[in-house]
């Protein structure tokens, strides 16, 4: 078996894995990425609305800054959030947008004086400032206070996927595609790297490295109807599982996107709300406001999927032969806009529906799109159960995202996360020497072999084929927008007896090299697991927090359930995970439970809310007025960053002051 040695061994080739590799292979480090498909063709050029980051250059943004952007996200989060990785992010933001146009990003730049807009299902216009002319512009996206979406049309994660792999490239970071890691190597402290298996060849290739770091992405396809590409199968979420070591964050915090088309779901921008479309029902009724009067189609995520699936159920939605839908409408953009800023949108309703959408309305309904849950790592983006695994994107749990994740903050956590995190993997790979008994390699590589020759050698068992499809089925049908116990309860016996029976799968094609079955067979034995973390943790979670909403439990339960969920599987031959949990420390909050904004305030209070928000007040009133944020901010909760990163950002309103004041 070939060995390959590297300091930094990235698996994935998506933006959040290609930033790590650039700043490993920045500092000098030998780095190495694996990758399923040519990096060019990740998911995560599939991010149409924008990245999400406090530059404040447009009227709409004018004084937004880290401080409004953190509490957006933490409220976003339903509280679920690590603050410090909040912080962390909020703090960096600004430096990726500007850093990615440095490296040939096209954003959308402002232009001085009036412009027209929708807000509300009104035409308004903007006026924007003469010192704001070309500089980044931003949309309007759900859960946030200003307007801070960064955007390329609605291209955006296509733009800035192929301008990192093109950084890349000019760095000479080398990706071996079509290659798939199925096994960790390790010895119960330290990773060494992967087992790899070529999907051409079907060789096996040991891939060790100093560090290794997982961005593969989320799990949406362990769904029946998901917008993730089909990739997107929580393999990398997997190996950690497998290792009986490492730790899985949240996994059953899974975000349901408001408008997919239907019926292929396939993602139409959270820019087109933002913009200024708007939600119809069957009779042509805009609804959003009779829920949402406040924000309407532009709250959370989690909240407008919910009304929308609320309003079909009184049986408002759009009949169809598959299942009831809902309008969005976005002809009242305008031809020119439509065309101009949401032209990929066009595309995809005139590819996949038959119809223009500067004319007619878009037929859409909620569908799986993100995984909050992953490896949960510290804000180092290491594991803390397995010493040199790192993780970083939706792979991860970082955890800046908690329970649910506002539009624009996952493109903006590929880039902002890798950018942090590869400056600690890069660290990591320069202090840590890695010493390796290859007697370990030949290990797992054993094990992984002969799980492939007794998949070849079965003659007689299940269709790997047919358990995924019902595998899929069974997460649509009882984990998904509304949950309740006995439905999950169900999901949790039938996902059961799918990960039994996936242990005698026979293959109708024998071959080693090239054999999509074989690929399948290895892959869904490890998305039942998956599937089964995200099914007992709902479970096992008896309140709403966030995408994560129990019909049976509906208030928020701070007092019991202010946790974070931690999926293990330390018996590899148990049929589903062990569940602990993982406390979220009130008392070190910069911003302590609240209202989120949204519906009726019920959430059941962690008892030491009050204490924290007497002591924030106290800390306060010691600065006194003349304290700035930043020393407010640091006297409430501390956060530590890699030390280019700790400068303060420059705005343009900040600018201005000082320059009036002088």
């Amino acid at each position: 078996m070939k060995l390959i040695y590297t300091d930094a061994l990235v698996v994935g080739a998506g933006l959040a894995g290609l930033r790590v590799a650039i700043e490993a292979k920045q500092r000098g480090l030998d780095t190495l990425v694996l990758s399923l498909i040519p990096p060019k063709r990740s998911h995560s050029a599939a991010a149409q609305g924008g990245m999400q980051a406090s530059l404040g250059n447009t009227v709409k943004g004018d004084g937004d800054n880290e401080d409004i952007h953190f509490q957006d996200t933490v409220k976003g989060s339903d509280w679920g959030c690590d603050q410090n990785v909040a912080r962390m992010f909020a703090h960096c933001a600004p430096k990726a947008v500007r850093q990615m146009a440095n490296w040939g990003v096209p954003w959308t730049r402002v232009t001085a004086g009036p412009r027209q807009v929708v807000v509300n299902a009104e035409r308004v216009t903007l006026e924007e400032a003469q010192a704001a002319h070309g500089l980044i512009n931003a949309r309007d996206f759900g859960g946030t206070k200003k307007w801070r979406t960064c955007y390329t049309a609605d291209g955006t994660g296509h733009s800035l996927l192929y301008a990192v792999d093109n950084k890349a490239i000019s760095l000479d970071v080398p990706v071996h595609e079509r290659i798939e890691a199925l096994k960790i190597i390790h010895d119960g402290k330290r990773c060494y790297g992967v087992i790899a298996r070529c999907l051409i060849t079907g060789e096996l290739r040991a891939y060790i490295a100093k560090c290794t770091t997982i961005a593969t992405g989320g799990y949406g396809r362990i769904y029946e109807v998901s917008t993730n590409a089909v990739i997107c199968e929580g393999i990398g979420q997997a190996l950690a599982l497998e290792t009986g070591v490492a730790t899985l964050g949240n996994m059953e915090a899974v975000q349901f996107h408001p408008t997919a088309i239907v019926p292929v779901g396939i993602l139409t921008t959270e820019g087109c709300r933002g913009d200024g479309g708007i939600l119809r029902d069957k009779n042509g009724h805009r609804f959003m406001p009779d829920y949402e009067p406040e924000k309407k189609e532009l709250a959370s995520r989690d909240v407008v999927s919910r009304r929308m699936t609320e309003h079909m159920r009184k049986g408002l939605g759009v009949d169809s032969p598959y299942g009831p839908h809902l309008w969005l409408d976005i002809t009242l953009l305008g031809r020119k806009h439509v065309e101009t800023n949401l032209r990929e949108v066009k595309e995809i309703c005139e590819n996949f529906l038959g119809i223009d959408p500067a004319d007619e309305w878009i037929p859409v309904r909620p569908t799986q799109h993100y995984s909050m849950g992953g490896i949960r790592t510290k804000a180092s983006g290491e594991s803390p159960q397995l010493k040199g695994l790192f993780s970083v994107g939706e792979a991860a749990c970082w955890d800046m995202h908690g329970f649910n994740r506002l539009g624009g903050n996952s493109l903006a956590e590929t880039v902002v996360g890798g950018m942090i995190i590869g400056s600690y993997v890069a660290d990591f790979c320069e202090q840590e020497e890695l010493q390796l008994d290859t007697r370990l390699v030949e290990q797992f590589a054993g094990e992984l072999q002969q799980e492939i020759d007794t998949l070849l050698a079965t003659d007689e068992g299940e269709d790997a084929f047919d358990l995924k499809l019902q595998m899929q089925r069974t997460m649509m049908d009882y984990v998904g927008i509304f949950r309740n116990g006995p439905e999950l309860q169900t999901a949790v016996d039938e996902l059961k007896a799918l990960l039994a029976r996936s242990r005698h799968i026979r293959l109708k094609c024998k071959k080693r090299h090239a054999n999509p079955e074989l690929a399948e067979a290895l892959r869904v034995r490890r998305m039942l697991k998956v599937a089964l973390t995200v099914a007992c943790g709902a479970l096992a979670r008896t309140e709403s927090r966030g995408a994560h909403a129990r019909e049976d439990y509906p208030q928020r339960n701070d007092k019991d359930w202010l946790s974070r969920t931690l999926s293990s599987w330390p018996d590899a031959n148990a049929l589903e995970p062990s569940l602990s949990y993982e406390a979220l420390d009130v008392m070190q909050m910069e911003l302590p439970p609240g209202y989120r904004g949204y519906g009726a305030d019920n959430a059941i209070a962690h008892p030491d809310t009050a204490k924290r928000q007497q002591q924030i007040a106290e800390i306060l009133q010691q600065l006194g007025d003349n304290a700035s944020r930043q020393q407010k901010q640091q006297a409430l909760m501390p956060f530590e960053l890699p030390e280019h990163l700790q400068p303060q950002n420059q705005r343009l309103h900040e600018l201005l002051a000082r320059g009036e004041k002088s």
